[in-house]
Formats: structure tokens, C-alpha cells, sequence
């Protein structure tokens, strides 16, 4: 199917028969405020692929590369889940192509029907997407996976 190193060139891969992955899924919670005492047993096990991916012929995969979306919590390296199914509206976060080059940002479309893609660093510019522009949405990221 793929070679791991081609994962690193940012290649691309679609889904085409996601094999089930159980994992043990915990029965207690992990508090985001005060820390909570914690079980000692298993709820029961869950697959990403049920939990992470609703159009599997439609999603694949794309590594993220540069710091320009770490406002939304997509850091360098991250593994992208992107499902090409979804219609995508003002507000998501997309995979976008525009010539040759890929990018992810969030799409705004204002009131007028300017596009534009939006970083989500304060280090970065929007970029307009005009008619000139050889531009194409390929999906939306429904996930990010950060390594810590």
C-alpha cells in the first residue's frame, strides 16, 4: 500500500479498508479541573476508526508541516484526518490546494462571497482566493493528532 518514509514527504493516502483497532477505553474520566480519583478497570474498548472516521472512502490522511494553525491546536507534525464527504462551510478547517502547493487553514467566506483562508498565528497572513487562483478544497479535518 505505502511505504512509511512516503508519510514523512507529506504523500497522502486514502483509507481503502480501515481494519478495526480496539483499545480499552477506561470507565473513568480524566478531569480537566480538579484530579479525580482514578478506576481500576476497563469500560470496554473502542475503534478509532468507528470513533474518528464517518466516510472511510473519503478520508485519508495528510501530515501537517510549519506552525501556521497552532491557534486551533495543529502542530507541526500532527497526523490530519481529513474527510473529502463533508460539504465544508465558513469555519472549518480545510485542506486546501492552491496551484501546487497544499495548506491547511480555516476557510471564511464573508458576506460579499470573498474567500479566504484564515492561519491561526498571529505570525501569518490571510490569503485571498481570487478567480486567478488555480484553487481547490480537497476536505475538511475533522482530527488532529499531536504527538506530545
Amino acid at each position: 500500500m505505502f511505504d512509511s518514509k512516503d508519510i514523512v514527504t507529506g504523500r497522502a493516502y486514502l483509507i481503502e479498508k480501515p481494519d478495526s483497532v480496539l483499545i480499552p477505553l477506561a470507565l473513568c474520566r480524566a478531569s480537566c479541573g480538579f484530579p479525580s480519583p482514578a478506576d481500576d478497570y476497563i469500560e470496554s474498548v473502542i475503534d478509532l476508526n468507528q470513533e474518528l472516521i464517518r466516510h472511510p472512502f473519503a478520508t485519508f490522511l495528510v501530515r501537517a508541516t510549519g506552525d501556521s494553525m497552532t491557534g486551533v491546536g495543529i502542530m507541526a507534525d500532527a497526523v490530519l484526518i481529513v474527510d473529502r464527504a463533508i460539504e465544508t462551510q465558513s469555519g472549518d478547517v480545510v485542506i486546501a490546494r492552491i496551484g501546487d502547493e497544499m495548506c491547511v487553514k480555516q476557510l471564511f467566506i464573508d458576506d460579499a462571497g470573498r474567500v479566504l483562508l484564515l492561519p491561526k498565528n498571529e505570525n501569518y497572513k490571510p490569503i485571498e482566493i481570487t478567480e486567478d487562483l488555480d484553487f481547490e478544497i480537497w476536505g475538511k479535518v475533522v482530527c488532529s493528532i499531536n504527538k506530545h
